[in-house]
């Protein structure tokens, strides 16, 4: 079965910092695009961070330049989101998925993306 578990959420001040991690089973790692995205309250879903397993690099979007950094250890089949400098605007529901894009890219965020498998999500609360 494949399955993508999200962790490391939790409420944290202004200026903290979070590591979510993405616990990966049932896929081979390497050959699926891993993303780190988030939905906000009233909001839609938005990329934060990707790593393409075709460029072997990784795509930040701008909200995530400069503070957040996407990372992973294919030995443990795992991602990870290391958050910095938090803000209120950060504040969010947070999804790691796998998935492919029909014409792969160093931003993989672009383009139509298909076989996805998303995690349940972890909740960050950056407070004030």
């Amino acid at each position: 079965e494949v399955q993508l578990v999200e962790s490391g959420g939790g409420l944290v001040q202004a200026g903290g910092s979070l590591r979510l991690s993405c616990a990966a089973s049932g896929f081979t790692f390497d050959d699926y695009d891993i993303g780190w995205f988030r939905q906000a309250p009233g909001k839609e879903r938005e990329g934060v961070s990707c790593i393409s397993s075709s460029y072997g690099s990784t795509y930040d979007a701008d909200s995530a330049k400069g503070r957040f950094t996407i990372s992973s250890d294919n030995a443990k089949n795992t991602v990870y989101l290391q958050m910095n400098r938090l803000k209120p605007e950060d504040t969010a529901v947070y999804y790691c998925a796998r998935f492919r894009t029909v014409v792969p890219g160093r931003n993989c965020f672009q383009g139509y993306r298909y076989d996805e498998v998303w995690g349940q999500g972890t909740l960050v609360t950056v407070s004030s």
